[in-house]
């Protein structure tokens, strides 16, 4: 497979990446935090294709980038308040959170229950989940190797792996998402990232008040 990139702030590089999306195919591209490999949720094969490019153990979630508070409803059938006051606060932005899986998405992606789903705060991950909708999505690295915070990043390990790369410069959070599981009756801290414990527990206990 040859690797292309392409600058991702060119809309014809968009209309690449919505296309191979539809097809099946896996896409590289920048978010707030670090370079994402998404491909559709929906589709079984793309889901593998995310696991093969990554070399990752199929065992593991895949988590889901969603566009809008909306779009978590066709992903999930409930959002409970904790993770709607959480979404409210730090979305969109570096916050995961976990919450009961929508059973019309493909096993592959969770061999649980739980989904994790986020909104990033960047133009070019956020326009494309707008127009194309939720993507699955994980972070564009091979498993166990650093995290890409730029394009040659994620060319020097995914080359070959990938059909295309989106440019978008180097990403200036460089940090994974905090993950927080909400599926329960409290609030489960999974990985602290740029939204910190304190600022998770302030939101929370203000909503108790």
């Amino acid at each position: 497979m040859q690797t292309i990139t392409l600058p991702a702030e060119n809309p014809e590089s968009i209309s690449s990446a919505l296309s191979l999306f539809k097809d099946g195919e896996i896409v590289a591209f920048p978010t707030d935090t670090v370079y994402g490999l998404g491909a559709d949720p929906f589709q079984a094969s793309g889901i593998i294709k995310l696991f093969e490019a990554k070399g990752r153990d199929s065992n593991k979630a895949i988590a889901i980038l969603i566009g809008s508070i909306e779009q978590a409803a066709l992903v999930t059938d409930h959002m409970p308040d904790m993770a709607i006051r959480l979404c409210e606060v730090f979305w969109p932005g570096g916050l995961t959170v976990i919450v009961p899986r929508k059973n019309t998405l493909p096993e592959l992606i969770s061999n649980t229950d739980r989904i994790g789903i986020r909104m990033p705060n960047h133009p070019v991950a956020l326009g494309m989940l707008k127009t194309f909708g939720p993507l699955a999505t994980t972070s564009a690295n091979l498993s166990g190797k650093p995290d890409a915070v730029s394009a040659k990043d994620v060319y020097d390990q995914l080359n070959n792996r990938v059909p295309l790369i989106l440019d978008g410069g180097k990403c200036h959070g460089g940090v994974p998402s905090t993950v927080i599981d909400c599926s329960g009756s409290e609030p489960v801290i999974l990985r602290e990232g740029p939204v910190t414990i304190e600022q998770i527990y302030k939101v929370l206990e203000m909503q108790k008040a």
